[in-house]
Order: structure tokens, then sequence, then C-alpha cells
């Protein structure tokens, strides 16, 4: 198996490729892909196998008479390993065993006997789309990518969805383009010899929520520390956010007990109620070896900063972009102090933590148990008698939820009990929204739900795994933005094995209304110290938001003057325009402009990038 170089490629991070069956036809497709600064893996034939861009240290691949296995992205196997286990493929089902025990996050591409297999993560932060270019079937990690090949714009129906707040699962996992198929995280797509046909086979499955807290915290720990030493054994210099926070302190103290050498970023919160610089400090006593940096908080970009200038390539709307230019704003200054990648605390919300959806369940095998608890969550959330009984009352399957939803996406906020005992917070459209960008998205819903079936029976486990996925969608993006900028980013939290490991232990002792994050805490003691975990709040940028609003309306204003959502018949201009001279107004609570914004700036730098479209060679 040999690499062809059309240039340097990418900068480690910024991995993105499609892949190809080894046939001519396909070949003769391949060439198209083939453009200047891409790389190319090839089969044993010498026809293409892999078209894209990825830093030498991200890709490992071996090949056999039959096999030949690929793993892209950050994961600790060697040539020789992955050789061993293509000289025993069989049968491309046997994948699935190999892929669930690999630490990391990565791509995994196979081809065994003509047919191709690829798959990304359980947690959506490496992803797979499909389509058929010129007939032949085409895989990528990027849904852009197979579009351009195609010569298609996106779907107006899939973009009114985006307009909704949230986009419910499973919409938020449809591309933009109704040609280019995604694959489920949890499927791989499976590619037959022909070329033409493919299937998408499921190759994992959350596990049964268990074990014990005091069984499953050593578990926790040894994939948290296994999935950071994945990102650190090579030594030289990372960095990493120290919110002082337990995710991102946790991350720290393991990231300080590699090879690395680390340095700590710090960025105080604006408002003088925000304690994370004082927990920070605490964390930043028992690491004498690592350089704290702590920034200036008035130098922080605000959200909604800089939105009009954004020019990143993305292959869907994200609310990413809304708090990019704070993401980005200190990667620079750590690479100026050697950093070669940055570790972030992101996703350890939504592992250590659960959803309190879980009690609808367990009101029903332990009664008096989730009682108990459940007079905890109403002190603590201040969830009212009557709108709590009615929540846990709400028998309706997810199906039936999602087509309610979508005769009522003008209805106000629900009551937070609501949301925190039923299926999710049920999507919404604001007064912005056109009435033909309304029968729009209703329609998506209603055809969703005819054939929708949960992440899980259980919808506590359903949204856990929802908001995980939600999550990696935005962090996916994020971390191409940060490779752009020069330091990749990492977030261990969000690892497969990780994930796995939290939502094995039992939740009734994973979410408690007397304790914050028992999961991490049990699982970071000895490592982190007592002190540092005593800590049971984090931080809220609301004031960074409402801030950011208000020196940014003019902003705002001439997006909406020239809006391409408005072109399309999607939402009313001059509601948008008049808000945006009013960024105090109620009416903008709640982070209700997200998914109108998001859309926005992504159809911008569709127009803005007219050279993105490539040339197609026949």
């Amino acid at each position: 198996m040999t690499e062809l170089h059309a240039s340097a490629g990418t900068g480690p991070g910024d991995a993105h490729f499609a892949v190809f069956t080894d046939r001519e036809d396909a070949a003769a497709v391949a060439r198209s892909f083939a453009l200047p600064g891409t790389r190319t893996l090839q089969h044993a034939s010498g026809r293409p196998w892999l078209v894209g861009q990825w830093d030498d240290q991200e890709l490992v691949s071996a090949h056999t008479r039959r096999a030949a296995l690929a793993v892209i992205g950050c994961c600790p196997v060697d040539a020789a390993e992955l050789e061993r286990h293509a000289g025993r493929l069989r049968d491309l089902a046997e994948l699935d065993a190999l892929a669930r025990s690999l630490p990391g996050s990565f791509h995994l591409v196979a081809t065994l006997d003509g047919r191709l297999r690829v798959q990304g993560t359980a947690s959506g932060l490496r992803l797979v789309f499909h389509a058929a270019v010129d007939g032949v079937q085409v895989a990528a990690t990027r849904a852009d990518v197979l579009a351009d090949a195609l010569g298609t714009a996106p779907d107006e129906q899939r973009l009114a969805v985006r307009l909704l707040w949230p986009v419910p699962y499973p919409l938020f996992e449809a591309s933009l383009w109704r040609d280019v198929t995604a694959v489920a995280p949890h499927d791989a797509l499976v590619i037959g010899a022909d070329g033409h046909s493919a299937r998408h086979s499921r190759w994992w499955t959350p596990p049964e929520p268990v074990r014990t807290l005091a069984d499953g915290a050593p578990l926790v720990r040894e994939a948290l520390t296994e999935a950071v030493g994945a990102r650190t054994r090579h030594g030289g210099v990372v960095s990493c956010d120290l919110s002082g926070g337990l995710d991102s302190t946790s991350i720290c103290f393991l990231a300080d007990r590699s090879p690395a050498r680390v340095v700590a970023s710090t960025w105080p919160g604006r408002d003088p109620a925000d304690t994370d610089l004082y927990w920070a400090e605490q964390a930043a006593k028992h690491l004498p070896d690592v350089e704290h940096v702590v920034w200036d908080a008035d130098a922080s970009p605000l959200v909604y900063d800089d939105l009009l200038a954004i020019d990143d390539l993305l292959d869907e709307p994200t609310i990413g972009v809304m708090d990019r230019s704070r993401v980005l704003h200190h990667l620079p200054g750590m690479a100026e102090r050697g950093s070669r990648l940055h570790l972030t605390g992101i996703g350890g919300d939504h592992v250590a933590w659960c959803s309190e959806a879980y009690y609808h369940r367990l009101l029903r095998t332990r009664p008096l148990f989730a009682l108990r608890q459940l007079r905890g969550f109403r002190a603590l959330w201040q969830w009212p008698l009557g709108g709590t009984v009615r929540a846990l009352a709400d028998s309706r399957p997810y199906g039936k939820w999602l087509a309610d939803r979508s005769g009522r996406l003008r209805d106000p906020v629900p009551a937070t009990v609501t949301t925190s005992l039923g299926w999710g917070m049920p999507p919404r459209l604001f007064d912005w929204v056109t009435p033909d960008a309304e029968r729009l998205a209703r329609r998506a819903l209603r055809e969703a739900a005819a054939t929708a079936t949960p992440l899980h029976p259980d919808r506590g486990l359903h949204t856990d795994l929802e908001q995980i996925r939600s999550c990696t969608r935005i962090i996916r993006q994020w971390d191409r933005m940060a490779a752009r900028a020069g330091v990749p980013m990492a977030s261990p939290f969000l690892d497969d094995r990780v994930i796995e490991a939290s939502l094995a232990v039992r939740p009734s002792e994973r979410v408690s209304p007397w304790q914050y994050k028992p999961l991490l805490t049990a699982a970071m003691r000895g490592i982190v110290p007592e002190v540092c975990l005593r800590r049971t709040n984090k931080a809220a940028a609301s004031m960074d938001a409402a801030d950011g609003l208000r020196r940014h309306r003019a902003d705002l204003l001439a997006m909406w003057e020239d809006s391409r959502l408005e072109q399309l018949g999607l939402v009313d201009g001059e509601a948008l325009r008049g808000l945006a001279q009013r960024p105090s107004t109620p009416a903008l609570r709640d982070a209700v402009l997200y998914s109108t914004i998001a859309t926005e700036v992504w159809l911008r730098g569709l127009s803005r990038t007219p050279t993105r479209t490539r040339t197609r060679t026949r």
C-alpha cells in the first residue's frame, strides 16, 4: 500500500478524506477529488483508496493479500498491530470488536475481498457520509465534499429544519443535501465489491447502566487516563483549559502525569460573581510543573464576536460560530509557548453527569428511592409539584412526542421540569421565521416522527446520547477551526471508551440532587486534590452573552440587511433587523437567535467561497 503526496497536506487535527472501492470506475471518480493540497493512499492495485488531507502522525495503515486497514485520527495503535488484525480478518463484521477496543478518537477504514467498510465514532465526533457520484458509491468524512462532487445545492426543507431550536434527533444528523446520506454514529458504512450497493451496519450499542459507582469509577478513571495518554504519549508541550471546573481540572492533572510539559490556560469571566479564577488558582497550587497562564478577562472576545468575518468551510450550520472567537482567541498564545495540542474538558458535563429523565423509569422500578430523589430535585431546580407529576405521567413514545411537537412549534418555552423529565427540549420556531419555513419544518418533523425510534427506550439514556451527539456536532467544527488556527484541540471526555465507561454506571448514582458529579469526583480522587473536588457548581457565561449581543448589534443588523435566509423566504428580515436594534428586549433571552444566526452564517460562507465547487473530471 502506497501513499502519494500532492503537497505537504494539512496540519494535525484537520484530517478529512473520501474513500473509494478498488475499481476502475471508482478510480475515475477519485481523480476529481485529487485537488491541489490533497494526498492519496492507494489500494495494493495502485488505485486510489483514500483521497484527502491528513498529517503523517494521524494515519496508520496496514495491508495483507486479502485485506487492508487504516486508522485516521488519534489512536495509539501501530502498523504492526494493525497488520496482525488485517491478517486475521475474515469478515468485515469482525471489525466491530476492534473498533470497540481501541482508545482514542478516529475513523476506521477497511477493505476485504473488494468490499469496503468506513466508520467514525459512536460519539459523533467523527462522522461518515456517502453519495452516488457518477453511479459509484463514495464515502467521505464531510458532507460538503460529496455535495461539491455532485454539484448540488442545500435542500430548502433541511435548511428550514435548522431554524428549529433545538433541532431534535434524528433531524440534526441529516446532511443539508438530499443526495448526501449521513451514516448514524452507531453504524458503519459497508459498500459492496460492485462499488454500487451500500448499507449501514450497526457496530455500537450503549452499555447497560448496571455498574455501581464503586465498580464504575475506577474504569472511568482508567478510560480517561488512557484518553489523555493517547494525546500526550509523544511528549512535547500540550496546553490545557483550566477553568477551575472539575472537568478541565481533571484533564489538566492527568496531562501533568504524562511525558508532556503542560501549559494551563484560564480565562476569568467578566461577571464579578464568577469564581472560576479562584478555583483555577487552587488547582494551580498543586501543579508546580505546570505553567499557568491567566488571561485578561476584558480581553476575551464576547459571544457574537466577528460573525461577519467567519470564513471556515463547514459542512453544516453550527451554533459554535457564536463562540468561535472566544474558543480560538488564546490559541496563538499557546502556540507561542510551544503547544502542539490543546486539551479541553468539554464533554465532562455530558458523560460525568446524566439526565434526570432516568427517574421516569426509576419511579416505576424503584418508587421509594425515586420519590426521595425527586423531592431533592424539586427543591434544587424549583420544579412545581403539578408540573412534576404531569411530566412523570407522560408515557408517550418518542415518535408520538415528536409528532405532537410538529403542531406546536410556536409554543412558548416549556417548564424546566417538562424538558428535564421528558424526551428533551421540544423544538420551537420564533416569530421571525416565516410561515413557509414553518410548513417545511413541520412536514420534516411529521415525516421523521412516522419512523423515528429513540436512541434508547429509556428516555434518560436517549437524552444522554442525544446530548452527547449534539455536543460533538459543535466540537467537530471547533476542532477544524482550531486546527486551521495552528493548535488543534482535543476533548478526551468525548472518546468512545470514556463515554462507555461513564454510561455503564447506574444513573441513580450518577445524577443526584445531593452531590455534584459524583462519578467524576470518585474517579479522580487521588489524582485531583480534595480541595479541587469540593467545587459544587460551574460558571455561566450569561453576562458575556448579554454584553456581546449589545456590543455587536451593528454586525447583526448588517447581517440581516443582506440575509441569505430572507432571500430564500425562510425568515422575516424586517423583524430581525428590528430585534438587532433592540438587543436588550426580553424576546432575545434563552439564546433564541442561535439557530438562525448559525444557518445564516453558514449560507454566507457558501456564497463567499464559490471556488469550493470542484471541477470534476469525467
